[in-house]
């Protein structure tokens, strides 16, 4: 696939190994500035480990990852945040005993280039629920207010790319709702968008391109339109 313009990630003939397992299988995924792409796949077919690979957590790699045309093939996972990813992970990733205030404060920093849009005014306004707790611990919060905190942390970084893995599992329907309504805002801001979620149907409204993996390989890839009218598309997925 033809890399989009202004690439942030280009990622070219990953494999990726947990022990003797052997995960991804020359999988590519190009990500252009602004543009939102959906990650799709049944469980286990390998999305999460692309994703922690891309990141720099998963040691047994090989291939070409390119962040912002540099090099990142055997970068640790805080040279690669460094560099204006933030990574919204499945689990939340909180800190229980710091108030919802200390986590997003200890968060901030500019962006690239010395962004600094997302303040932590805009950050509370994005999420109305977190400014009626500044003063809660992480571990008092529900999940999804927990969820709300660690997209609210991630903002604070000012990225160009925000990965988001299974943002709305778990959680009750009206909060699933105002999660996609964030998940809009960021890309209306201008923030690429990397998303995980088992709503198919939801991703694809909301991304521009989309890509599918089966058995750690790329089996579907082009624009959220043209995955959605594939006939392969439910039987990659199971549905």
């Amino acid at each position: 696939m033809t890399p989009p313009a202004e690439t942030l990630l280009d990622a070219r003939d990953i494999h990726a190994w947990y022990g003797s397992s052997h995960v991804l299988h020359g999988v590519g995924l190009q990500i252009g500035r602004g543009e939102t792409v959906g990650l799709l796949g049944r469980n286990g077919m390998g999305k999460s480990t692309l994703i922690r690979t891309l990141l720099g957590h998963v040691p047994q790699r090989e291939g070409s990852i390119q962040f912002f045309g540099q090099d990142m093939s055997r970068a640790r996972p805080h040279e690669v945040a460094r560099l204006g990813v933030a990574y919204v992970p499945e689990g939340r990733g909180v800190f229980p005993n710091l108030t919802v205030r200390e986590n997003l404060v200890m968060a901030a920093r500019p962006g690239r280039d010395g962004r600094n849009d997302w303040s932590y005014e805009r950050v509370l306004d994005t999420f109305p629920r977190l400014q009626e707790r500044l003063a809660n611990l992480g571990s008092q919060l529900s999940g999804g207010e927990q969820q709300m905190l660690s997209i609210g942390r991630a903002l604070m970084t000012h990225p160009e790319l925000m990965i988001l893995d299974e943002a709305t599992e778990g959680l009750a329907p009206l909060i699933v709702l105002e999660i996609w309504r964030v998940i809009g805002a960021i890309r209306d801001s201008g923030i690429a968008t990397l998303i995980v979620d088992r709503d198919y149907r939801r991703v694809l409204g909301e991304a521009d391109r989309a890509v599918v993996l089966q058995k750690g390989q790329v089996v579907l890839a082009g624009s959220a339109d043209e995955v959605q009218g594939s006939g392969q598309l439910s039987g990659y997925l199971g549905v």
